[in-house]
């Protein structure tokens, strides 16, 4: 048993420094206590890769991740055959040989979950990011925990891992892929959380600091931004100010810190203009 109850994961989240909500910590538990996968969808910088992190901290288990890009083919995702070490076995005994052994196999994140032993969290990380092929390579694993080598034939997990699917939602998934799945969606937090999750990661700061910069990264999602603010940014801003010594958020220090939270030149500017603050790059 993973967890005893969705207050059993609150309560070892924050352990871990992952402050959580009732709709979290009831996914969590139930992917667990129903044997689902469990999708996570939402804003880049919500916290979806660091939840899976953060179950398999606080339940010792080995992370086991599946970074998704576009080009991601089966050979990067379940396994490939070491066609070298083929090659030189073909050439230094007769071509009988079976040369589809497990000495020949090259584990990838997929069969290496599917085959572990001991308690392991699979992420599939930005399965938004992969083609849609990649949806159908994953079915078999999703829905039995499972996959088929057509030389070995089908290898069934040992000890099912906890498995974390996560979205950034740039486009739609397979409606086959959800059935297979737990559905949760993760929004920014609200001020007041934004804010304890501030004082969870930096100890050292204040808490007016901190109310500070949670209301002023709000205001910032609030624009019509190109990439709103991670809160793993307001996170790296907490950490900048104390570095700096500041103690307060005025609008100077917002002006000459916002390279921290905003990455795109267009946003600075509309941050300026909107916020009304001293534009640095005229001093």
């Amino acid at each position: 048993m993973w967890f005893d109850s969705p207050a059993d994961v609150s309560r070892r989240l924050a352990g871990v420094d992952y402050l959580s909500d009732d709709a979290i910590s009831t996914s969590v538990f139930l992917a667990a206590a129903l044997g689902k996968p469990l999708l996570v969808e939402g804003p880049a910088g919500v916290g979806k890769t660091q939840l899976a992190k953060a179950v398999a901290q606080t339940t010792g288990s080995e992370l086991v991740r599946l970074q998704c890009y576009e080009g991601l083919d089966e050979a990067r995702a379940l396994y490939e055959w070491n066609y070298k070490k083929q090659l030189l076995r073909i050439q230094a005994t007769s071509a009988d040989d079976d040369i589809f052994g497990e000495e020949f196999l090259l584990e990838r994140p997929l069969l290496k979950a599917i085959r572990a032993t001991t308690p392991t969290v699979l992420l599939i990380d930005e399965m938004d990011k992969a083609d849609v092929e990649v949806e159908g390579l994953l079915l078999e694993l999703l829905s039995d925990f499972q996959v088929t080598i057509p030389e070995l034939g089908t290898i069934t997990a040992a000890r099912k891992p906890y498995v974390v699917l996560t979205s950034n939602a740039t486009r739609e998934l397979s409606e086959a892929l959800k059935r297979r799945c737990l559905y949760l969606h993760i929004e920014y937090p609200t001020p007041e959380r934004e804010r304890d999750i501030v004082l969870a990661q930096v100890p050292t700061i204040t808490q007016n600091l901190a109310e500070q910069l949670a209301r002023t990264v709000a205001t910032l999602r609030a624009l019509e931004l190109k990439k709103a603010p991670s809160v793993a940014e307001t996170v790296d801003w907490a950490n900048t100010l104390l570095a700096l010594g500041r103690d307060d958020l005025d609008e100077a220090t917002v002006a000459g810190t916002l390279g921290v939270v905003l990455k795109h030149a267009s946003d600075h500017t509309r941050a300026v203009k909107e916020l009304g603050l001293p534009d640095v790059a005229d001093r």
